[in-house]
Order: C-alpha cells, then sequence, then structure tokens
C-alpha cells in the first residue's frame, strides 16, 4: 500500500493500494495549521484504511508547487514516515495528481473535447498576486498525465495571455487529491519512471531568512 502525504495547499493525506484503489483519504482545508494537523490526519486515514504502519510500502510526497512553510511540513513528515518504516519515499509534483483526476472525470463524462488539443492547465493560487501552473496533454501510456510544461509562477494579469499562448485550458484547484497523488506514485512504480523532483518546488525563498552577519554595537 500506498500512504500519500501532501500540503502545498490544505493538508491531505490518503492510504491506496497498488492497483489505485483509495482506501481512505482525510483532508484539512486550513492553509496554515499544517504542522498542527498532519500527525493526526496520517493516523487518521491509517486508521479508516485499516491498516498498520507495517503495511505501508511506499510514501508518496506532494512536492509541490506551494509556499515554503506550508509545503516543507508534509515533505518532512513523508520522509520521516518513511524512515521510521525502512521504506521509500516516491516524489510527485502535485499539480499532476490535480491533472489525472480531472483527465479521468473528463474521459468518464465526455467533459473535454479533443478538439481543445487535449491540453489543459493546472493553476493554484500562489497569492501575492501571481499563480502556479503546470500544463498537460493527455494521460500517456503509463496512465499517467502528460506533463509538457513545467510549474512556473506567472503574475495574475499575465497568467490568461501565456495559457492563451500555449493552448490550454485552464482549471482552477483549491485542493490536492491525496489518493491520486498516491495513485500517480503507483504508475510511477509499475512503469519505473520517476515522476518528481527530488528537491521542493517551493513557490518562493521564505520571508525569513539568516542574517549576513553580526550587527555592529554601538558604544
Amino acid at each position: 500500500m500506498i500512504l500519500g502525504i501532501d500540503t502545498s495547499l490544505g493538508s491531505t493525506v490518503a492510504v491506496v493500494e497498488s492497483d489505485g484503489v483509495v482506501r481512505s483519504q482525510v483532508e484539512s482545508a486550513d492553509p496554515r495549521g499544517h504542522a498542527e494537523v498532519i500527525g493526526t490526519l496520517i493516523a487518521q486515514a491509517l486508521d479508516e484504511a485499516s491498516v498498520r504502519p507495517s503495511d505501508i510500502a511506499y510514501v508518496a510526497a506532494g512536492m509541490g508547487p506551494g509556499p515554503f512553510t506550508g509545503l516543507r511540513v508534509g515533505i518532512a513528515a513523508a520522509r520521516t514516515f518513511a524512515l521510521g518504516c525502512g521504506i521509500p519515499v516516491v516524489p510527485v509534483t502535485s499539480h499532476d495528481a490535480v491533472a489525472l483526476e480531472l483527465l479521468l472525470h473528463d474521459a468518464l463524462t465526455g467533459g473535454f473535447e479533443e478538439s481543445a488539443a487535449d491540453t489543459l492547465a493546472i493553476v493554484t493560487d500562489a497569492r501575492r498576486r501571481e499563480f502556479a501552473y503546470t500544463v498537460y496533454r493527455g494521460i500517456d501510456d503509463d496512465g499517467l498525465p502528460w506533463r509538457v510544461a513545467e510549474p512556473a509562477l506567472i503574475p495574475r494579469d499575465g497568467l490568461d495571455a501565456r495559457l492563451a499562448e500555449l493552448g490550454a485550458l485552464r482549471r482552477d484547484a483549491d485542493r490536492i487529491p491525496s489518493g491520486l497523488l498516491a495513485v500517480c506514485a503507483a504508475r510511477a512504480l509499475a512503469a519505473g519512471r520517476e515522476i518528481g523532483p527530488a528537491d521542493a518546488l517551493y513557490l518562493r525563498s521564505p520571508d525569513v531568512t539568516l542574517p549576513a552577519g553580526p550587527k555592529k554595537v554601538g558604544t
């Protein structure tokens, strides 16, 4: 089984079987309380799935894009859980989970037209009048969303023009489905692929930085 953890928007944890069956998925929409809820969410997801930590074979970690403070909580939780259980972490670009959910839904309902070049952009609010976006074109032979443009940050006023240049349909997201995050990890493992970066995709540098050097003290 795979434990999926993401804190790039809210906080969400899921337990998924290797064949893609979602056993549990729990969420907190609070964009600031990641550290306070992540431990409870992991315990709740395991309990609802009726599994123990020893039943988990991999941890899928959402690597962003996301803000520094929130995103690092989920990645640290994923790495700590994996280290404690002696299992691997599978990095996944967080937008991949949203793209897979939408593409699967549209394929089943016919909601996405081939005339749109099968291209969509997953967009999340990066605050400070900016958006983060990633562009996809359908699902590949491994059952994974085909990423044709890597995650990028752009001012709000320039987003629609940029997506028009790319011919991408805008799809805004306010949550990351951790169940689909783990499904992405399962499919990547089955295909022998790496689909996420080793390092976090921070939207920008942290606001708080170390001082350049000691300040002089006046007399």
